[in-house]
């Protein structure tokens, strides 16, 4: 088993290593888990993604974090935390996001990391603010936002969207300390 940086409950929130490759590839090639993306990742921006998570880990001490099921150990996706620069408003910002395997969805597990990975993110890290972001259409996270206690904040043109007419649309949230 790998050492977890923290657990809720139910889930262990780890670094990532590159031995999740191949399951985390296979979620992103889920039709019904990247609807609201652009594009699928090939698995080459898997891998530069794990490579990505685990330099903002060592260089900031979080990230989207990969997650197991604690009972079983089992790789789910990830939860965690982000530092994005993407939005004229802000210089940077800590993005809270997810991505779960389809198989596990219904069983409350998002809403649960979610809000472990914002009590980490306030009181082991020392933030005071939190962002999330998700296309208008994506009901789905915007209902887990507001569960784990988030407010809306403003809808706005996503600037890395443009060319996706019912994606560029999205939803801003906050949670402040």
């Amino acid at each position: 088993m790998l050492p977890y940086v923290f657990q809720s409950e139910r889930l262990g929130f780890r670094n990532w290593t590159m031995n999740d490759l191949d399951n985390l590839f296979a979620i992103n090639c889920d039709n019904t888990v990247m609807e609201f993306f652009p594009f699928k990742p090939s698995r080459e921006d898997t891998k530069n993604f794990i490579t990505r998570m685990q330099q903002q880990y060592a260089e900031l001490g979080f990230c989207y974090f990969a997650v197991d099921i604690l009972e079983t150990n089992e790789f789910i996706g990830f939860i965690g935390l982000s530092q994005q620069n993407y939005l004229e408003e802000f210089d940077s910002f800590i993005d809270i996001g997810w991505r779960l395997k389809k198989s596990i969805w219904n069983n409350g597990y998002a809403t649960e990391g979610a809000k472990a990975c914002l009590n980490f993110g306030f009181q082991t890290i020392g933030l005071q603010t939190i962002y999330s972001i998700a296309p208008e259409i994506n009901l789905k996270s915007e209902l887990i936002m507001k569960k784990i206690g988030m407010t809306r904040v403003t809808t706005f043109e996503h600037p890395k969207l443009t060319d996706y007419k019912d994606l560029v649309s999205c939803v801003l949230y906050q949670k402040k300390k």
